[in-house]
């Protein structure tokens, strides 16, 4: 290593030794949420801190991704080859299997602001070090618990013409603030060390994201060892699934801006965008099918149900693999530009992307460029791509090579010339997606790494406070932020929503954490400040808990993450609830209207029992037909393969998406102790006598079992599959 900043070393350890050498043996080490973690630095410094004690090490970060292995045997056996194939060449995050199986040294702690969800719920020592905080004050909170560490995974800049430069890709969410506050805490006598480490299988991406490589103290390069990224595979989409994602996509403006999350309600609600804009016939007949517009009017207050000929613009804290979707099928077209005066006119219509002479008028006539131009007009002009990148200003005049004219736009002559030779064709530097940090399945970042220059720098990867919030920001103000996200929808999900409008979406009333706030409280609230935008919590409208189908909208609960004065639309599987400026009774009766059947009397007598309800209220008989067998009918109203379990790809073979349909079976089945003795009792019967499920056995390894426990797998798997062959499955349940 040489030099005080961008030291390259292809020595991992080397690079532990420098860190501790410049900020001793008590280490706050910051890491990326997700895909951004630096493996090979991370391992090394977590066994140099287990195998030497004097080593405090407190890691803070969130979403620490490991490879699934399943809980019970069955289980272990179904994950197991399906893991070996996604995630076999990549090294596991050591620090994240010790703090999974409860094996930390008492020297190193780990602090997550964000769980993987459900992931730590049993895990008393993580439920005590989570950091509760807005994805907006991560930053904040990071450097007040003492963080002297950051180390990030980078995409080297030569493969791309960018030498010098590395991209911060998946995740310049968070470090893209933080590095100039380290380097505060540094200036007034704090040691501190930014490690980077190159990965040539990250994708490139520029714009905010590409930074300097010395802007890092400590650059780890070892391409012999570059592994692929972790992958998140796509989740199934049930048929509740798709109809919640239906009638959020009936509540997307054409001409908008769009924020979703990951898992299987975002990927239903792209799947339905797309639906609505490529085969329009087939979305309007589960349209009319549901009598959307006619039961829930706000769809035709704030939604659509047309193509998107305007198209969207993505602003979403993570960048989902739906909007590349989007991107493919036309969707994701409106762009943004950094500059509010030029977005304001783009809005309102008195501008297109194509440049003409009138282009220069409307400027000059919104008083954006001066007349005659000046310098300074000249260089905005060419940024924007109205002047061609070769014009310049010179002695007062605008020259092109041979050519030089006065910059007077009210001269015949100048305009001619203008006009003829030195305007550009199209308005340069739209964006029509801003990402802070992404994670998804191989085919998505395969998908990246291929994207076109032209396509890449459309998607604008930056700060998470930019996105997150409207206050200004060095990347743009709120000016610009509300120019830019016109007609904008929030879309994120929830586990349960109660009758006075609060949303359940991180943790349990007993103080367990589930997951995180994240970043869903600042996109409500934004949605409270900008004109015409709405925030949409998406849940489904039941679960299933030890055998028992429960409701998620609930009369009350003891916990909530967005509180009632933020609440605004709630969809569900039976519809659509607008609840903003809504009395509360209207709010009450508005969720019971979405809620299951089975639930809905007894939701309606508490909420007349707490006086929130008129007692003489009747439950329409329109509002009665809440049931799992009339979202089948809406979904068969499409025809069949029309909203399929996995509409973008599956990781799973057709083997093991069987398989995984016996065993969901099987644990809800066993969820309850008289269930098990029954399934149990059923399944030391099952026999493959014609050898029908052989090549499945084969696959769970189970052909020929060796030992008790073993035999007893192997006859339940039958069991399951035979359960499985004689149900009237639809073809479209969930593994």
């Amino acid at each position: 290593m040489s030099g005080d900043r961008g030291q390259v070393s292809n020595d991992v350890n080397a690079c532990v030794d420098e860190v501790i050498r410049r900020v001793g043996k008590n280490i706050t080490l910051g890491l990326p949420l997700g895909l951004g973690k630096p493996v090979r630095f991370v391992n090394a410094l977590y066994q140099r801190a287990k195998d030497d004690p004097g080593i405090q090490l407190h890691i803070v970060t969130a979403l620490s991704l490991l490879a699934p292995r399943g809980n019970s045997s069955l289980e272990r056996r179904f994950m197991g080859p399906f893991a070996e194939r996604l995630y076999g060449p990549i090294p596991e995050l050591a620090y994240a299997r010790d703090v999974s199986e409860g094996r930390l040294p008492g020297n190193i702690r780990v602090s997550e602001f964000f769980f993987k969800a459900g992931s730590f719920l049993n895990n008393r020592a993580q439920q005590r070090h989570y950091v509760c905080t807005n994805y907006t004050h991560a930053v904040r909170d990071l450097m007040a618990q003492g963080v002297n560490v950051v180390a990030q995974m980078v995409a080297p800049g030569t493969a791309h013409g960018q030498p010098g430069l590395v991209s911060l890709s998946c995740n310049p969410d968070l470090t893209l603030d933080l590095i100039p506050r380290l380097r505060e805490r540094e200036a007034n006598g704090t040691p501190v060390a930014l490690v980077a480490e190159l990965n040539e299988s990250l994708p490139w991406f520029g714009n905010h994201a590409a930074v300097d490589a010395d802007r890092f103290d400590i650059v780890f390069e070892q391409p012999s060892s570059d592994y692929p990224l972790f992958s998140a595979p796509e989740m199934a989409v049930s048929p509740e699934d798709h109809l919640i994602g239906f009638y959020a996509s009936a509540l997307l403006k054409d001409g908008g801006t769009l924020q979703v999350g990951i898992g299987s309600l975002g990927a239903a609600l792209v799947h339905s965008a797309i639906m609505r804009h490529k085969h329009n016939d087939t979305w309007r007949k589960v349209f009319d099918h549901l009598r959307v517009d006619e039961q829930f009017p706000v769809v035709a207050e704030d939604g659509g149900t047309e193509p998107f000929e305007k198209g969207l613009y993505g602003c979403s804290e993570m960048m989902v693999d739906g909007f590349l979707y989007l991107m493919q099928e036309g969707i994701l077209t409106r762009e943004v530009f950094e500059h509010a005066g030029l977005q304001s006119l783009m809005n309102r219509g008195e501008l297109t992307s194509k440049v003409s002479l009138e282009t220069l008028d409307t400027l000059r006539q919104e008083k954006l460029i001066d007349n005659p131009l000046r310098a300074r007009d000249v260089r905005w002009l060419v940024r924007h791509g109205i002047l061609g990148d070769e014009v310049e200003f010179k002695g007062g005049r605008l020259c092109l090579r041979s050519h030089s004219v006065e910059g007077d736009l009210d001269d015949a002559e100048a305009r001619e010339i203008i006009e003829a030779l030195m305007l550009g064709e199209r308005l340069t530097g739209g964006i029509v997606l801003h990402g802070g940090f992404y994670v998804g399945p191989e085919r998505f970042y395969q998908y990246l790494r291929e994207l076109s220059e032209h396509q890449r720098a459309r998607i604008c990867m930056t700060s998470v406070n930019f996105i997150n919030q409207l206050y200004d920001h060095p990347f743009g103000d709120q000016k610009l932020k509300a120019a830019q996200r016109v007609s904008a929808r929030f879309i994120n999900s929830a586990m349960m929503y109660t009758l006075n409008g609060a949303g359940v979406s991180d943790g349990l009333d007993d103080g367990r954490v589930v997951s995180g706030v994240g970043g869903q409280y600042n996109f409500v609230a934004m949605a409270h400040e900008l004109p015409g935008a709405r925030s949409i919590l998406t849940l489904r409208s039941t679960r299933n808990a030890h055998g028992k189908v429960l409701s998620n909208i609930v009369f009350n609960y003891g916990h909530c993450t967005i509180p009632r004065h933020l609440r605004d639309i709630v969809v569900t599987e039976y519809g659509v609830a607008d609840l903003r400026g809504q009395c509360d009774e209207q709010v009450y009766l508005r969720l019971i209207r979405i809620a299951d059947s089975r639930f809905q009397p007894e939701l309606l007598a508490r909420a007349q029992k707490a006086g929130k309800v008129d007692p003489a209220f009747r439950l329409p008989s329109h509002w009665c037909n809440n049931t799992p067998a009339a979202v089948r009918r809406a979904i068969a109203e499409a025809g069949e393969g029309s909203f399929p379990a996995f509409p973008f790809g599956c990781d799973f073979t057709e083997e093991e998406l069987r398989l995984g349909k016996a065993l969901k079976a099987l644990k809800a089945a066993t969820a309850t102790r008289r269930g098990k003795l029954s399934t149990l009792w059923q399944a030391l019967r099952a026999r493959d006598e014609d050898n029908r499920y052989r090549s499945l056995l084969e696959r769970m390894g189970l052909l020929n079992p060796a030992s008790l426990r073993d035999r007893l797998d192997q006859r339940l798997v039958i069991h399951g599959l035979q359960q499985l062959d004689t149900s009237s499955d639809t073809g479209n349940s969930t593994t």
